[in-house]
């Protein structure tokens, strides 16, 4: 297949393009502002400022990574000449918090007060992609992580674990987190492109939660190491020492399992993130909450 890949230099979308490209002709729009992957085609363009620069190009998919707004999708399909199929990865953002879980691909989209307009943005985006192309697929992920990850989120973990500094936890570390590993995303993709199935609108992600406390000792045992569990109880915002919302929601994915049974454990997925990450540190997205701990939590 001919296949375009927006983005393609950053995480999510680079392991798509790097994926994809195995097996497939995979061309990447992007500024051209960072390395580029081996084994892809750039097309060094804004998608915003398109002309009839994509006019000549036929697509057999177009797999949209990178669009966080109603205009990002609408400047993309104005400047595209033919695809066939369109996959948005949009984000589970866009359910709102008062809905009760598991959330499911039927219920209402709404604004959601945790994610604020990144989510209401993504809505937006979902709403116009179906209005001008209903066939479209529609990818609604949780927490995404794995090789290439530069969020500063197992990252973080690895990192206390590399110090060995104890790990500093809100309230009881029962907050339960739901991860999809990227690679994991590329297969379903894969199956939707090869099985087009009815169903246009998809909830992905591992049908089992983890909690922080467990998820955390999984990443020290990367390292061979346990975690010395400090529990944070006073009220400060937790995002100032660890790298996630005090927000717990969970997706029903049934719909994908249908399709995909079998996802990646998560031990080994964060085995590979930190393979990955120990031979790129410097392309991680670090956040100060080694000097907020070091200066509010270590007395």
């Amino acid at each position: 297949m001919k296949i375009l890949v927006t983005g393609g230099t950053v995480f999510a979308s680079r392991f798509t393009a790097e994926y994809f490209a195995q097996d497939h002709e995979v061309y990447v729009l992007n500024r051209n502002t960072r390395p580029q992957s081996a084994g892809v085609t750039l097309i060094n363009a804004d998608r915003h400022a398109l002309g009839d620069f994509l006019k000549g190009y036929e697509f057999n998919a177009v797999i949209d990574v990178t669009a966080y707004n109603e205009a990002d999708v609408r400047d993309l399909l104005d400047g595209l000449g033919g695809f066939k199929d369109y996959i948005l990865i949009s984000s589970s953002a866009v359910y709102p918090e008062t809905l009760p879980q598991p959330f499911g691909e039927d219920m209402q989209t709404g604004a959601n007060s945790v994610w604020g307009d990144y989510g209401s943005n993504k809505i937006a985006a979902e709403k116009y992609l179906m209005e001008r192309v209903p066939n479209a697929y529609i990818i609604r992920p949780p927490y995404l992580y794995g090789k290439m990850n530069n969020l500063y989120r197992e990252a973080f973990v690895f990192e206390c674990a590399e110090r060995g500094m104890p790990f500093f936890m809100p309230y009881n570390g029962e907050m339960r987190l739901q991860f999809f590993d990227i690679e994991d995303m590329c297969r379903f993709i894969a199956i939707l492109l090869e099985t087009h199935p009815e169903r246009r609108v998809f909830n992905v992600g591992n049908p089992e939660m983890v909690s922080v406390r467990e998820w955390v000792k999984l990443c020290y045992e990367v390292l061979g190491k346990e975690p010395e569990i400090r529990r944070v109880l006073f009220r400060i915002n937790q995002r100032e020492y660890f790298p996630f919302y005090d927000y717990e929601y969970k997706l029903d994915v049934s719909a994908m399992t249908a399709l995909m049974p079998n996802v990646k454990p998560l031990e080994q997925g964060l085995r590979e993130a930190y393979e990955w990450f120990s031979e790129n540190r410097e392309l991680v997205i670090r956040k100060p909450l080694f000097e907020y701990i070091e200066n509010n939590l270590m007395s």
